[in-house]
């Protein structure tokens, strides 16, 4: 697969990018160029292959799922233009 001139002009504008048209046969080279090496990567055979988060083999570290107020309930509430009882007060929105 490769892309004309016309297409060129519709992927920019698609993206909204604005390419004059100097740069068009330029930019077609390199959509093609693209275009062919995942054309390339469709013919590697990857059966068997897990899928990898890294290029290195590592697990992420993990800590308890423990809900929390953040220890710093009076800290956040002193940024609140009015407060009761340690709770934000907002104006009513429904009657």
């Amino acid at each position: 697969m490769s892309v004309d001139l016309s297409e060129v002009r519709r992927i920019a504008h698609l993206a909204r990018i604005g390419v004059s048209e100097a740069e068009i046969p330029n930019l077609q080279g390199e959509i093609n160029a693209i275009l062919k090496f995942v054309k390339a990567l469709e013919q590697v055979d990857v059966e068997g292959v897990e899928p990898m988060t890294s290029v290195i083999p590592m697990r992420l570290p993990m800590r308890d799922d423990v809900v929390t107020d953040g220890g710093i309930a009076d800290e956040v509430l002193a940024n609140a233009p009015l407060t009761e009882d340690g709770f934000f007060l907002v104006p009513r929105v429904i009657e």
